[in-house]
C-alpha cells in the first residue's frame, strides 16, 4: 500500500534548521579547540622555558673535573670535592715513593762558613766549673741561614782623558741631562723582574718587599720601568725562540682571555718540550697564528683542544687533547649515572693512553682503535639527554685526530703542557686584576716565555733573567 507524503517541505525545513544548529555547534567547538590549542602551545612554550631555567639546578655543576671551567671559577663546594677526587684510576701500588725512586735530602758541606762549638760550662750535678776541660766530640749538625741583607753602594767614578793632540777621550756614555746620579744594579733589576713575572708579585708588594727585606727604597714607577727595559733586552731571545718553534715538528697551542687596561684581548701560547712562546693577539681566530707563523704551520703537527680556529689552519696534522674529552665525558656520567656510552668511550681513551705509556717508543697502528670508536659512535643516543648527542657530533668531527699520538711517539695525548704554560697569565691576572698598559702586558708575556723556556731546559729562571740585564 502506497503512502503519500505531504510534509516533505516541513521535514526538510526541520533538517535544515538542525543542520544549521549542528554547524553552529561545530563552529563554536572549533573555536574552542583552536583556543585550547593556542593555550596548549603557550603552556608548552612556558614549560620549555621553565625547564631550561631549571636545568642549571637539575644538572650537576660544571667544574674543572668534568668541563673546561677553570678552578678559579669553581664554587667552594666543587673546589673541596676536586681536592679529594681525581680523574686518575686507582692502582694497586702502595702510597708514597715507588721502588727505584731516588730520594733527595740536604747534605752537609765540607767547608762551612762559620763554626760554633757548643759545650757545657758547668756540671749539672755538682755545679763545678768545666770551662778548662776539653770536651769530646759528640755529634755535628749544620744550620743554613741567610746573612743580614743590606744594599751595596758601589760608587763609579768616570774620568776623561785629554790627549796631547787636544782630543778629549771618554770611554763611557755621557751622563743623561737631568738623570739621577743613583741607579740600580743588575741584581736588583733581575730580582725585581723575577718576582714580578715568575712569582707574579704586583708592584706595590714589590716596593714593600724591597724596603722591608733589602732596605732599598724603590718606587712603583721605577719597578715598572725596569720591567719595560727588560722587554727591549729580551727581543733577541724571543726572536730565537720563535724561529726554533717554527722549525719544530710538534707544537702545542692554546689561547686565553687577557684584560689590558680594562679591554679584552687574547693571549696565545705556542710550546714544545723545550720551548715556550707566549704572545698577545688581536682576536681568537686562526688569523693570529697565520700572521705570526706563516707557512711554517704547514710543517707542524698541532696539539690543541677542539676550538674551531685550529681546524681552519692548514697544519700538517692535528691531535686533539684527550684530557678535554675525558672531562666532557665525565660530565655526561654525572648527568646520567645509568648510561654506559660515555663510560665505554672513557675506557677506550684511557686504554689508548695506557698503551702509549707502556710502549713509549713504539709505533702503534690506530686503525683498530678507530674501529672500536666507530662502533660506539654508531649507537643511537636519542633516548639520552641532548648533551650526549652534542658531544657525539663533536667527537665525530675530530675523529681523525684522536689517536694520532699512537702512531707518532713524539705527539702527546693531551695539551696539558700548553694549559700549564699559559696558566701563569691567569695567576697574574687573578692577583693584579689586569695589565694597566699594553707595554706591561707584552713585557710579562715575553719574560714569562724566557723564564719558562729556561725552566724546561733545567736552568734557573732567575739566571736567565740575569743574562738579559
Amino acid at each position: 500500500m502506497k503512502q503519500q507524503v505531504n510534509d516533505i517541505s516541513e521535514i526538510l525545513s526541520g533538517l535544515l534548521s538542525e543542520l544549521k544548529e549542528l554547524r553552529g555547534t561545530v563552529a563554536s567547538q572549533h573555536a574552542e579547540i583552536c583556543s585550547l590549542n593556542r593555550n596548549v602551545n603557550k603552556l608548552l612554550k612556558e614549560n620549555r622555558e621553565l625547564r631550561k631555567r631549571l636545568e642549571k639546578y637539575e644538572k650537576p655543576p660544571q667544574d674543572s673535573g668534568n668541563s673546561s671551567t677553570p678552578p678559579s671559577k669553581e664554587p667552594i663546594a666543587s673546589e673541596i670535592v676536586r681536592r679529594t677526587k681525581s680523574q686518575r684510576q686507582k692502582s694497586d701500588k702502595k702510597v708514597g715513593g715507588q721502588p727505584g725512586h731516588e730520594g733527595t735530602t740536604r747534605r752537609m758541606v765540607d767547608t762551612p762558613d762559620e763554626t760554633e762549638n757548643v759545650s757545657s760550662q758547668y756540671c749539672i750535678s755538682c755545679g763545678r766549673d768545666l770551662s778548662d776541660i776539653e770536651g769530646e766530640l759528640d755529634y755535628v749538625t749544620q744550620e743554613v741561614d741567610l746573612p743580614p741583607i743590606m744594599p751595596i753602594y758601589r760608587e763609579r767614578r768616570f774620568y776623561r782623558k785629554v790627549c796631547a793632540c787636544g782630543c778629549c777621550n771618554r770611554d763611557y756614555a755621557p751622563r743623561k741631562r737631568g738623570g739621577s746620579p743613583i741607579t740600580f744594579g743588575k741584581n736588583i733589576r733581575a730580582i725585581a723582574t723575577y718576582l714580578s713575572v715568575v712569582q707574579c708579585m704586583p708592584y706595590e708588594r714589590l716596593q714593600s718587599l724591597f724596603s722591608t727585606m733589602f732596605n732599598v727604597a724603590i718606587s712603583q714607577g721605577t719597578l715598572a720601568n725596569i720591567v719595560r727595559e727588560m722587554l727591549e733586552k729580551s727581543r733577541p731571545a724571543i726572536d730565537l725562540i720563535e724561529r726554533m718553534i717554527k722549525d719544530s715538528a710538534v707544537v702545542g697551542f692554546d689561547e686565553s682571555g687577557c684584560y689590558t687596561n680594562g679591554k679584552l684581548s687574547w693571549s696565545w701560547i705556542a710550546q714544545t718540550v723545550y720551548l715556550t712562546l707566549v704572545f698577545r693577539g688581536a682576536g681568537r681566530g686562526a688569523k693570529v697564528l697565520e700572521e705570526r707563523f706563516g707557512d711554517s704551520l704547514k710543517k707542524m703537527i698541532a696539539v690543541t683542544d677542539r676550538h674551531s680556529a685550529y681546524f681552519a689552519i692548514d697544519f700538517l696534522d692535528n691531535q686533539v687533547c684527550l684530557a678535554h674529552l675525558l672531562r666532557n665525558l665525565e660530565y655526561l656520567n654525572d648527568i646520567d649515572k645509568e648510561q654506559t656510552w660515555a663510560k665505554e668511550i672513557q675506557s677506550l681513551l684511557r686504554e689508548a693512553i695506557h698503551t702509549r705509556n707502556e710502549k713509549p717508543q713504539e709505533i702503534i697502528s690506530k686503525q683498530d682503535w678507530l674501529e672500536r670508536l666507530d662502533e660506539l659512535l654508531k649507537r643511537n643516543l636519542d633516548n639520552l639527554r641532548k648533551e650526549f648527542s652534542e658531544l657525539k657530533r663533536g667527537i665525530i668531527k675530530c675523529r681523525d685526530y684522536i689517536f694520532n699520538f699512537l702512531e707518532n711517539p713524539a705527539i702527546p695525548s693531551d695539551n696539558n703542557a700548553s694549559e700549564r704554560g699559559i696558566r701563569k697569565l691567569k695567576v697574574k691576572q687573578k692577583i693584579s686584576g689586569c695589565f694597566r698598559s699594553e707595554t706591561g702586558a707584552d713585557a710579562f708575556h715575553a719574560l714569562h716565555s724566557i723564564a719558562d723556556t729556561a725552566w724546561k731546559n733545567g736552568q734557573s729562571p732567575l739566571d736567565a733573567i740575569l743574562a738579559l740585564v
